[in-house]
C-alpha cells in the first residue's frame, strides 16, 4: 500500500473546507468546493451541476468535468501530476457516496450524488428539447453499437453527432489530430469520454481549448447503458455498496482497485475529519477568548 503523506492532508485541513474557486483566472464567476484529501470537489447540487454543463454546452465553451468517486481522490493524493488536473477541471462532481457522506459531515448539508450514470441519462434527456448534439468517445465498438440501439430507444429525438472508439495504445499525433477535427466538424456541443480513469481525465485535460465542447469523463457507464454490466439497485446505492455490486460482476479487474483505495480513503477521511473537528473548536476557544 502507498505511503501516506500526512502533511499534504494536514496543509488541506488548514484551508477552508468550503471555498469559492474562480473558474479560471480571468472569470468573474465563481463555483463552490469542498476540499476532499487534497482535491476540490464541486459543492453544488445535482439539477445546478447539470444545468451549468448545458448552459457551457450551449455556449460552445471548451470545458472539462471529472466525476470523482474513492479511486479518482487517492489517484490524485498519491499522484501530483494527476491532482493538478482535478483542480484544472471546471467540475469535479461527486459520484461516490462516500464522497458526498464527507462533504455532508463537513457542512454542506444538502449536497447530493452526482453520479455518471444519472449525469448521462439526464442530459439525454434535456439534449432532446435544447437542441444539443452528444458525441460519445472511447470504449469498444461492440459496446457502442449496443449504447446506440439503447438510446435510440430510450430518446428517439437524441441527435447523435457520433460514437468512436479508441485504440487502447497511445494515439499518433496525426490521429489525435484527426479526433480533435472530428469532433469539432460535427458542431457537438457534449463529448461523453469512456476511457477509465485516469486516462480519460488526461486526455480532457490534453484537449482543453483544442476541443470546443464540454467533455465530460464517464468511465465505466458505457457498458451500463449498453446492457453489458448492470446497474446496482437504489438501496444499494444509497447505502454506499455500489462498489460492491460492480466487484461481484467484475472481479478480476476492480479486486486490486478497491483493496488499494478503500482502506487508505477510510483512514484519510476520518483523519481529516477529526482535523477539521479540532480545528474548529480551536477557533471557537479563540473567539471566546477574544
Amino acid at each position: 500500500m502507498a505511503k501516506i503523506d500526512t502533511k499534504k492532508l494536514n496543509d488541506g485541513n488548514s484551508q477552508q473546507f468550503l471555498d469559492l474557486k474562480k473558474e479560471d483566472e480571468n472569470a468573474d464567476s465563481v463555483k463552490p468546493i469542498v476540499n476532499l484529501l487534497g482535491s476540490p470537489v464541486t459543492a453544488l447540487s445535482f439539477d445546478t451541476q447539470i444545468k451549468t454543463i448545458l448552459e457551457w454546452a450551449s455556449n460552445y465553451e471548451s470545458r472539462f468535468i471529472c466525476v470523482a468517486n474513492v479511486h479518482m481522490l487517492m489517484e490524485a493524493y498519491w499522484k501530483s501530476e494527476f491532482s493538478l488536473i482535478l483542480k484544472k477541471a471546471d467540475m469535479v462532481a461527486p459520484d461516490g457516496m462516500p464522497l458526498v457522506w464527507m462533504m455532508k459531515l463537513m457542512g454542506i448539508r444538502q449536497q447530493n450524488r452526482v453520479a455518471g450514470m444519472d449525469v448521462l441519462m439526464e442530459l439525454c434527456r434535456l439534449a432532446t428539447k435544447q437542441n444539443i448534439s452528444i458525441f460519445f468517445l472511447g470504449s469498444e465498438e461492440s459496446i457502442l453499437k449496443k449504447m446506440r440501439a439503447n438510446l435510440k430507444q430510450q430518446f428517439p429525438s437524441l441527435e447523435i453527432a457520433d460514437m468512436v472508439s479508441l485504440p487502447f495504445r497511445p494515439l499518433t499525433p496525426t490521429e489525435d489530430e484527426a479526433i480533435v477535427q472530428k469532433i469539432n466538424q460535427s458542431k457537438a456541443k457534449l463529448v461523453l469520454v469512456s476511457l477509465g480513469c485516469p486516462k480519460q481525465e488526461i486526455w480532457m485535460s490534453e484537449h482543453k481549448d483544442k476541443i470546443q465542447a464540454v467533455m465530460i469523463g464517464l468511465g465505466g457507464v458505457f457498458p451500463v447503458l449498453a446492457g453489458i454490466h448492470k446497474k446496482a439497485p437504489l438501496w444499494i446505492q444509497n447505502l454506499g455498496l455500489e462498489w460492491l455490486y460492480r466487484l461481484i460482476q467484475e472481479p478480476r479487474r476492480l479486486w486490486r482497485r478497491y483493496a488499494f483505495t478503500i482502506p487508505p480513503f477510510l483512514w484519510l477521511s476520518v483523519r481529516q475529519l477529526v482535523a477539521s473537528k479540532y480545528q474548529a473548536i480551536n477557533m471557537l476557544k479563540i473567539g471566546e477568548k477574544s
